[in-house]
């Protein structure tokens, strides 16, 4: 198989497709993608939930690119987007998805927020990833994730117009992938079943050199 098409398989391994759910509150999960908050607004506008928190500092990738927290800078984009502040939640603190889901928790604690259920919205090809961590450090509390609607073409071309090479957006579904095998083996997340076809596409791709993302 050429580069897109391992690429496609590990997309299509990564990315649940869980129709969204009525919960009590939306965590929008930080990082460089834009879309996330803009997700999030959009099911609290269609009553999905009365609560929107997005949780995120600054991580591996946007602690290169911004000075604002990922919570911030996303809270920014969802009032514009129509969420009043008065439903909206920032976590600023957390640099990686445990302390997202840690900090999370504590936060709608501190501000004695009740919630029996919560939706995630995140970028596609880390519902897995997001679900599979969610499950191992919160898993008494009722959690689906969901995220904004494209497939692989429409992702990479969307991220080609802000500048992100294809070969960076491979080599982070690449990475992302290594990390639901390797986190489960640390005890960062559930165990999730991989088929050998996922595998094969994913050396495939390590062959062809797309390993900058790789943890080491």
């Amino acid at each position: 198989m050429d580069t897109l098409a391992c690429a496609q398989v590990l997309w299509d391994y990564l990315c649940l497709h869980t129709p969204p759910k009525k919960a009590d509150c939306i965590v929008g999960f930080g990082c460089y993608n834009e879309d996330i908050p803009r997700r999030a607004a959009q099911l609290y506008r269609d009553g999905f939930a009365p609560w929107v928190l997005f949780t995120g500092g600054l991580g591996r990738n946007t602690a290169q690119m911004w000075t604002e927290s990922e919570a911030e800078r996303f809270g920014r984009i969802a009032l514009a987007e129509g969420v009043p502040e008065n439903a909206l939640l920032l976590e600023t603190e957390s640099t990686n998805t445990a302390e997202n889901i840690a900090f999370t928790r504590d936060l709608l604690a501190q501000k004695d927020i009740a919630v029996s259920s919560i939706l995630g919205v995140h970028k596609p090809y880390m519902e897995r990833r997001i679900y599979a961590a969610w499950k191992n450090y919160w898993p008494e509390m009722p959690f689906e994730v969901t995220s904004y609607q494209q497939n692989m073409a429409e992702y990479l071309e969307t991220n080609a117009a802000r500048g992100r090479s294809s070969r960076a957006t491979v080599e982070m579904l690449v990475g992302d992938f290594q990390r639901m095998d390797l986190y489960a083996k640390k005890g960062y997340q559930i165990p999730q079943e991989i088929p050998d076809t996922v595998w094969s596409a994913f050396y495939a791709l390590v062959e062809m050199g797309y390993t900058a993302q790789l943890a080491k």
